[in-house]
């Protein structure tokens, strides 16, 4: 299937690692040019080379704090200057506090994964308006359909309720607006929270990962470019269906049921 990527703009926070970094791959293997942004410029610009040498396509690293707004209006401005123009946004950056956590904590990840949303959301939107079209999808994970988490419930339900009321204000202009909520990925976050509870619990990682896998329906846990493979279709023109609604590639959630 051609996503008709081809030719488009996209821009990735947090996408140099884990879901990001596939999701940057997937976009540029279908032939879009794509902005990596990260904390860091010496990974933004070294993996923006990886994808570069891998698929042949146009990808710059950008350094930005998307918790800082003139952090996130100076990233704009240089994605812009270099690609022309952005017509996907992929949200993706985060910051994740293991173990106890305290209101400032809680900030902090609102911050970041809510608040920094509707930053780079603000920064790219009106090009996209002026344009016609657009793409934003927002990452949020599911915790926010399950509890034992107040913090992954808090941001990752905001970004639900922020993807929505964005749907619907910039639908008219030909700006679609959803949000992604990934199960349990194997990422190398994943891996070393496996490694952390295994030693927890006092049992190996693949016992914890075994566990893991019995809540998803297909079994095992779903990979990365699994999960970036239906970002791309969802960045494409074919997704114009869907807007405001939330998608969940999780391999699917064993036992509750959404209507």
């Amino acid at each position: 299937m051609d996503l008709q990527l081809k030719g488009r703009r996209a821009v990735v926070t947090g996408g140099t690692r884990g879901i990001g970094f596939a999701v940057a791959r997937a976009l540029a293997t279908e032939g879009a040019s794509v902005a990596l942004v990260s904390r860091s410029a010496p990974h933004a610009e070294e993996q923006a080379a990886l994808l570069r040498e891998e698929t042949g396509a146009e990808v710059i690293g950008v350094a930005a704090d998307t918790g800082d707004d003139a952090a996130v209006r100076a990233m704009a401005g240089r994605v812009t200057e270099r690609l022309g123009g952005v017509d996907i946004l992929v949200n993706n950056a985060a910051i994740t506090n293991p173990g106890h956590i305290s209101e400032d904590d809680l900030e902090a990840e609102i911050n970041v994964k809510v608040r920094g949303y509707l930053r780079c959301a603000r920064a790219f939107a009106p090009g996209m308006t002026e344009r016609g079209w657009g793409r934003i999808i927002n990452i949020g994970g599911l915790a926010a359909r399950l509890s034992g988490s107040v913090t992954g419930s808090v941001r990752n339900a905001a970004v639900v309720a922020l993807s929505k009321n964005l749907a619907d204000e910039l639908g008219p202009s030909g700006v679609n607006v959803v949000s992604v909520q990934p199960g349990p990925t194997r990422t190398d976050t994943f891996v070393t929270n496996l490694d952390r509870q295994a030693e927890a619990r006092g049992c190996s990682p693949a016992d914890i990962e075994r566990q893991w896998a019995e809540s998803v329906a297909i079994g095992r846990i779903v990979e990365p470019h699994e999960v970036a493979a239906v970002i791309a279709f969802l960045a494409s023109p074919l997704s114009v269906a869907l807007n405001g609604d939330t998608i969940v590639p999780s391999g699917g959630h064993k036992g509750s049921i959404y209507y």
